[in-house]
């Protein structure tokens, strides 16, 4: 939004005062010819003032032009801005994640990372990963899920385990 207000901003500016350096490139014309310049050596301040001018209306043609880059063309700023937005997202679901780990006990933080790792394993495969017993793995399970970090969802003979940080 900033850049559309900065484009507009630039062209307004560019389109007045690039109009003055119009208006008074005219006028020096006028002294010119009045003068009879561009013959005579008298006339080599009103030439230098006239460079002046066309440099200046150089200078102005060009901040309209990245006005209206700015206003058309670039959206740099709002494609930063959801990448920043992304991270901080993913910062804030690591530190909420690191932080339930480190209120756990190391079988069920083993068990929490391994499911973060593999969202909807088996409970049969996550026995093997995390090398614990049947009774064990449900037992833990059975305990993250009353705390609210895991759902298990019944497949078959066996349940599906999901985190929900």
């Amino acid at each position: 939004m900033e850049n559309k207000k900065l484009g507009l901003i630039l062209i307004v500016i560019g389109i007045l005062v690039g109009g003055l350096f119009v208006y008074y490139s005219g006028v020096l014309s006028e002294k010119a010819v009045d003068k009879g310049c561009f013959q005579n050596i008298d006339c080599t301040e009103i030439n230098q003032e006239s460079s002046i001018s066309h440099f200046a209306i150089g200078v102005f043609s060009f901040l309209i032009a990245l006005g209206f880059y700015i206003l058309f063309f670039n959206k740099t700023e709002e494609k930063i801005i959801e990448r920043l937005e992304k991270n901080v997202r993913e910062n804030i679901e690591k530190e909420k994640f690191d932080f339930a780990l480190k209120m756990l006990n190391p079988f069920e933080a083993r068990v929490l990372k391994k499911t973060k790792e593999q969202e909807g394993i088996t409970q049969n495969t996550l026995r093997f990963k995390v090398d614990m017993s049947k009774a064990k793995l449900s037992y833990v399970l059975q305990d993250l899920e009353k705390r609210g970090l895991i759902k298990r969802v019944k497949k078959g003979k066996t349940f599906e385990v999901y985190t929900k940080l």
